[in-house]
Formats: structure tokens, sequence, C-alpha cells
């Protein structure tokens, strides 16, 4: 999976970045990332696990307390809150086929604002839409995977995220290294401030159930206490 990008979910990436520097990267990388805001799906060998982190979220969901929402943690995967979003990252690893002394793996997801991604777009549509070919480099694009080769659009549709009009759209991506992916952009209104949009970057590995990406877009829900709370960004 493009998980060695995930990791480092674009989200994560950008509240995680030390001193000015490039992205902070996690033990393991992970599709779907941005590099400035989450946490890192490209290692350096180790396999993720995480020990007793306390800060790992092993059940239920997670919180991303400034878009006012929470992801479910699938069984499998473990959910991390960040300085700005939330991370959910798979559990099973291995290494990267485009360089091995790296490690990835098998999927990902973060949630961030559009305007910390760098996003562009006056709705959810338009965000989703603009986002999708830069979190399918972020996720297997790069050393990790090799360059992608090409892709399939399996969806472009409008949806309820958190009793907000959202808009998705899922690529399936083709890398020159293997280990193709699904990938999507989930955008919606921010439940505790409407006028913010937030995305969702999704990079799954293509063994693994496409359906799941399904299940963490639908069990997306209004973080208790997350409503008029929000921050500027």
């Amino acid at each position: 999976m493009a998980a060695a990008v995930l990791a480092s979910i674009g989200v994560g990436v950008y509240a995680l970045t030390d001193d000015g520097g490039g992205p902070r990267t996690a033990t393991s990388q992970q599709p779907g990332a941005p590099e400035d805001n989450a946490p890192d799906r490209e290692g350096d060998g180790d396999s993720g696990d995480g020990g007793d982190d306390p800060r790992r979220v092993e059940s239920g969901a997670v919180t991303d307390p400034l878009s006012g929402i929470s992801l479910p943690v699938p069984d499998g995967w473990y959910g991390e809150e960040l300085q700005v979003g939330a991370a959910l990252t798979s559990k099973t690893s291995y290494d990267c086929p485009g360089d091995t002394s790296k490690t990835c793996v098998k999927g990902g997801a973060y949630s961030a604002p559009a305007v910390v991604l760098g996003t562009r777009g006056d709705t959810a549509e338009e965000v989703a839409k603009a986002d999708i070919a830069a979190n399918a480099e972020e996720s297997y694009g790069g050393e990790a995977y090799g360059r992608i080769t090409s892709h399939d659009v399996l969806a472009s549709k409008a949806v309820t995220v958190a009793g907000q009009k959202g808009y998705l759209v899922r690529w399936k991506a083709v890398t020159q290294e293997g280990a193709d992916g699904f990938v999507q952009s989930l955008a919606f209104p921010s439940p505790s401030r409407p006028d913010q949009i937030v995305v969702v970057r999704f990079g799954v590995d293509t063994d693994q159930r496409e359906k799941i990406l399904d299940e963490i877009t639908e069990g997306i829900e209004v973080a208790e206490g997350g409503r008029g709370n929000g921050q500027d960004v």
C-alpha cells in the first residue's frame, strides 16, 4: 500500500514537521498522508507496532478536535490524534517494493483542513476533485512504490458525512514497483466550522478490501462537543 506515504498523512505531516525541516516520519509509511501533517507511512524497517504508545487508539474511534469529527478505527488498524487532524494506520507492514530498506503499511487515512493541505476549491466537490492527484502521488508515488503509471476512476460522487454534504473521488492507482492502491479524497464542511472544508485522504493496497474505504467514510461522526468549538487554521 502507499502506506509509506500515508503514514505521513498530510495532516500529520504539517503538524509533525520539526524545526522547519522536512516532515517527521513515523516507523512505518502509510498511503494518503500529507508530508507535513501526518505520520509517515515510510520508515526505517521497524515493524511500526508502536508497543504501548499511550497516543494510540486501538478500537472505537479517534478524534480530530480541530475539525470536530471522529474517525472509526477498523479491526487491525490503530488511530492517533494529531496536532492538526487525526490518522488511521494499518498494523500490517512490509518492505516497501521500491526501497526495501523502508517499511510500508497496508493502509492509512488522515484528516486535515483543506487549507492546511493547500487544496483549493469553494465546494466539497471542487476540493475532492482537486485533491485526488496529490493524494495518489503522496500515497503511492515516489521511491517507496516507484512512479504511478496509470489510474482508473472508481467513484466520483456526493456523500453525506457527519451530517454534512460532502463529495468523494476514488482511484485505483497502478504503480511501477507493485503494491497498487486504492486512493480516495473525501471532502466535506467541518461540523464545528461550516466555512472550513475538511479533507480525509485514504490509501489502501489493492490486496485489501476496497469496502474498508466505505466503512471508514460511513463511520465518520460529529465528535462529542464538536460543534461550535472549531479553531481558525
